[in-house]
């Protein structure tokens, strides 16, 4: 997703579930997880799979409108949109998020208002609505409970989530609300890593105070937000609020086991391998290298017309854990350096389970600034890498010719202070 954009969305008291799978704040949900295990052979069940075998119960008397895009799918791959309608829920609304609820739209884009022609429902632009315009959105439609199905890719700087967090304070503005995450995995496994944003380095692509790898699903963080952060808001806590949670999934699994089930939830996150490299060499998009848009492998290539044979040596020479640099050229046919061929590498995932994205990206960065005197900041001073990374400590540190080892060591504190806070809202099991 780019971060050039026209705009962007701006536990105690969780109601009792009623439906199979849902669960309840301020719990670490052990029934949900119990029998998740990779050796076992079974598929991973998604919340919208969950609710949909209970043909959709949970909805029942309600009137709903739907904030998702085309992730937001059952096992056979039938929107859930278009089953909802399907078998009979009272479906008001859908919202459609960065690149629209059908996916037509390019990056920092996204679907005009108007009528879906295959179910005759609303779909409105939500893309930029500020939380006042959300909740008119809400009002308008006559819904009195909010959905959410997108599959997020684990990094603070992916918009989903933030387009999650506007919505649940639209819901409490509205009042009187339901809202429901029908909780997916993290494609990039439960652990969090990398730096946790500061005030003061709030932007779009970072709203609230997480790591740039948060290790958390959605459901997750829609609790941890509502106990944490709504108050602060100056909107009350959701008093109900769900969380229909996912099965067959630990923190352990990482994007290659759920392959066969992947898609691209923006256009350039094609694979599970972007999304497990995306937290880290998302970090390109501050500097003035091409991160690969415009390729068939975006933040995979990576490189610039000055880049030569030495960055991908330098790299290997590391060894960092779970990837290996090839040598690469490649010519992206938009975004930076767009028709002017770049060298540089391709990341190659060799065992994901290993792959810390940022710790690789923060060593790719620190090495081109060294063999590099053209290495700059996109034309911005360095401003988005603030945004990025959530403080000026990594420009700061990079500039004043910090390793990488000192650099990531920097954020190992705050990382651990996160990982504590968000402990009581996890509901899945596996490491950290």
């Amino acid at each position: 997703m780019s971060i050039s954009r026209r705009g962007l969305f701006g536990a105690a008291g969780v109601a009792a579930a009623t439906a199979a799978g849902v669960a309840m704040a301020g719990t670490s949900a052990t029934a949900g997880t119990a029998s998740a295990s990779a050796a076992g052979g079974r598929r991973i069940r998604t919340g919208a799979d969950i609710a949909a075998s209970d043909k959709w119960r949970i909805f029942a008397g309600r009137r709903v409108g739907v904030i998702t895009n085309p992730t937001g799918v059952l096992e056979d791959f039938t929107s859930i949109v278009d089953d909802m309608v399907a078998r009979g829920v009272d479906l008001k609304a859908v919202f459609g998020p960065e690149h629209g609820f059908r996916g037509t739209a390019q990056a920092g884009e996204a679907e005009e208002t108007s009528v879906d022609p295959r179910t005759g429902v609303t779909v409105y632009d939500a893309y930029g609505a500020t939380v006042t315009k959300l909740a008119g959105f809400f009002t308008t439609s006559g819904i009195d409970t909010v959905v959410f199905d997108i599959r997020d890719v684990g990094a603070r700087f992916y918009t989903y989530i933030w387009t999650m967090w506007t919505a649940m304070q639209a819901a409490s503005q509205v009042g009187g609300m339901r809202f429901v995450v029908l909780d997916r995995p993290n494609p990039i496994g439960g652990r969090a890593r990398g730096p946790v944003l500061r005030p003061g380095f709030t932007s779009g692509v970072g709203l609230l105070e997480i790591s740039q790898q948060h290790g958390m699903t959605v459901g997750e963080l829609a609790l941890f937000f509502n106990a944490t952060f709504m108050e602060r808001a100056g909107v009350a806590k959701l008093d109900d609020l769900q969380v229909v949670q996912a099965k067959g999934w630990r923190r352990e699994m990482v994007g290659p086991d759920q392959a066969d089930r992947w898609i691209p939830p923006s256009p350039n996150m094609p694979t599970p391998e972007t999304a497990t490299l995306y937290p880290g060499t998302g970090m390109v998009e501050a500097t003035n290298w091409s991160e690969g848009r415009g390729t068939t492998r975006p933040f995979e290539l990576i490189g610039a017309p000055y880049i030569d044979y030495r960055w991908a040596q330098a790299l290997n020479a590391k060894k960092l854990a779970g990837v290996e640099f090839r040598e690469a050229y490649f010519t992206p046919t938009f975004s930076k350096n767009a028709n002017v061929v770049c060298a540089g590498v391709q990341v190659h995932i060799m065992d994901a389970a290993k792959v810390d994205a940022i710790a690789v990206a923060t060593h790719m960065i620190v090495e081109a600034r060294r063999l590099y005197p053209e290495f700059d900041w996109r034309g911005d001073g360095g401003r988005w890498i603030g945004l990025l990374t959530g403080s000026g400590r990594f420009q700061e540190q990079l500039e004043a010719g910090a390793s990488a080892e000192e650099i990531i060591a920097a954020w190992q504190p705050e990382l651990q202070k996160f990982r504590d806070d968000t402990e009581p809202f996890l509901l899945y099991g596996g490491p950290r």
